[in-house]
C-alpha cells in the first residue's frame, strides 16, 4: 500500500484521471487505448501529443505497458492496484440484484445449501466463478449423536448439529458392537459433549482415548473409540469449498489460452492453493483483493480474486470470494462480494 500512495503522490491530477479512464475503457472494451481513444473519453482539453506524452510517464512508473501489437496501452497489476486503491468509484448492486442475493439466500436452507447458493449466485451475478469456503467445522455446536448397527461390524453414527443440520457417517470398526452399547455410548456423549463446538470435542476425544484409556471401564473406552473414529473422519477433506462457474473464465480472452485454462481447472480441482489464498482472507476486515501475481500462486498470474469473510456473532465461519481476469469491473463486484458475505453471515445466523 505504501508503494501505491508514493506513487500515486507522483501523478499529476491530470495524470490520474487519464490513468482511470484507459483502466475503465480497457476493462469495458477489452482493447488496447490509444492517445486519441483516451483524448475522446477523458473530457480534458488535450492534444493527443500531450496525452502521449502523459502515457509515456505511465508507462515509465509501470502502470500501463503497450503489448507488442498495439500502439495503444492496457493497464499492469500495479496499474490496476492503484486504480482499486486510489481511483475507484465503487457502485452498489442494482436493487434487482440485491433483491435475487436475499431470495437465494434462504435461511431455511442447510449450511451446505447455502453455501452452494451463494456460490452460484456470486458467478450468475458477475459472470465468472464463484468460491464460497464451507462453513468451518469448529464453529458447529454438537447438538445429537446416535450410532445404529449395520452388518459386517459397521455402524451408522448419525450427528445433528446446530439444530437443523444432519451428517451421517459409516464407521469400519475392529469388533461388533451391541445395540445396548451403541445406545450406551451414544447416551455418554450426548452427555459429556452437547453444545460444544465440534473442534473442542475432537480434540477432547483423541486426547481423552491416549491419556486415560487404562482408568475407564469398558462403556466409556467403547464411547470414546467410536467419537474418536468419528470425528477423526470429519478431517479427511480437511477444509473445503464450493466453486461455480469456473466455465465462464473461458470466454474471457486472456484466459483463453488452452494451457492456462489447464492450469487454473487443475487448481480448482486441487483446492490446495485457493484455500490457501483464501484463508489470507479469514482474519481481514471486508473486502480483499488479490491483483495478478499478489496472490503468490503463478497460476493465478493472469487473475485477480475478490473475496470477503463472512461470521456469525463476530464469528468468523469461511470466505467467499470471486475469481476472474485481472480485467474486471471491480466497482460492481466488489459491493455485490462484500454483500453476499454479509447476508450469507446473516442467513446462518437465522437458521441457528
Amino acid at each position: 500500500m505504501a508503494n501505491q500512495e508514493t506513487t500515486a503522490s507522483m501523478l499529476t491530477e491530470r495524470a490520474q484521471h487519464l490513468l482511470k479512464v484507459l483502466v475503465e475503457c480497457y476493462i469495458e472494451s477489452g482493447q488496447p487505448v490509444g492517445s486519441r481513444t483516451l483524448a475522446r473519453t477523458a473530457g480534458l482539453n488535450l492534444s493527443p501529443a500531450t496525452i502521449r506524452n502523459v502515457m509515456a510517464d505511465l508507462e515509465d512508473l509501470g502502470l500501463i505497458v503497450s503489448p507488442h501489437t498495439s500502439a495503444g496501452r492496457i493497464p499492469t497489476a500495479q496499474g490496476y492496484r492503484l486504480f482499486v486503491d486510489t481511483l475507484l468509484s465503487v457502485k452498489p448492486p442494482d436493487s434487482l440484484i440485491l433483491q435475487e442475493l436475499q431470495t437465494k439466500l434462504d435461511p431455511d436452507q442447510d449450511a451446505k445449501g447455502l453455501v452452494e447458493s451463494a456460490s452460484s449466485m456470486l458467478s450468475a451475478v458477475t459472470q465468472m466463478a464463484g468460491v464460497v469456503t464451507v462453513p468451518r467445522r469448529d464453529q458447529s455446536a454438537l447438538r445429537q449423536i446416535e450410532f445404529l448397527p449395520l452388518s459386517e461390524r459397521r455402524i451408522l453414527a448419525i450427528m445433528v448439529t446446530n439444530e437443523k443440520e444432519v451428517q451421517n457417517k459409516i464407521l469400519h470398526l475392529e469388533r461388533e458392537f451391541s445395540p445396548a452399547e451403541l445406545r450406551q455410548a451414544a447416551n455418554y456423549l450426548n452427555e459429556m459433549f452437547s453444545g460444544k463446538g465440534l473442534g473442542a470435542v475432537r480434540d477432547s476425544l483423541l486426547r481423552d482415548l491416549d491419556a486415560v484409556r487404562a482408568d475407564m471401564n469398558r462403556m466409556m473406552v467403547s464411547a470414546i473409540e467410536l467419537g474418536g473414529q468419528l470425528f477423526s473422519t470429519q478431517d479427511e477433506g480437511g477444509d473445503n469449498y464450493v466453486l461455480a462457474g469456473e466455465a465462464n473464465l473461458m470466454d474471457y480472452q486472456e484466459l483463453s489460452d488452452i494451457d492456462k485454462l489447464r492450469q487454473l481447472f487443475d487448481a480448482f480441482k486441487q483446492k490446495r492453493e485457493i484455500l490457501h489464498l483464501l484463508d489470507k482472507s479469514i482474519s481481514a476486515e471486508g473486502v480483499q483483493i488479490f491483483i495478478g501475481q499478489e496472490s503468490g500462486y503463478s497460476v493465478f498470474d493472469d487473475c485477480s480474486v475478490v473475496s470477503a469473510p463472512y461470521a456469525v456473532d463476530g464469528r468468523v465461519l469461511g470466505v467467499l470470494g470471486v475469481i476472474g481476469p485481472t480485467r474486471m469491473a471491480y466497482e460492481r463486484v466488489i459491493p455485490i462480494v462484500d454483500i453476499t458475505a454479509k447476508l450469507l453471515g446473516a442467513a446462518l445466523k437465522s437458521r441457528n
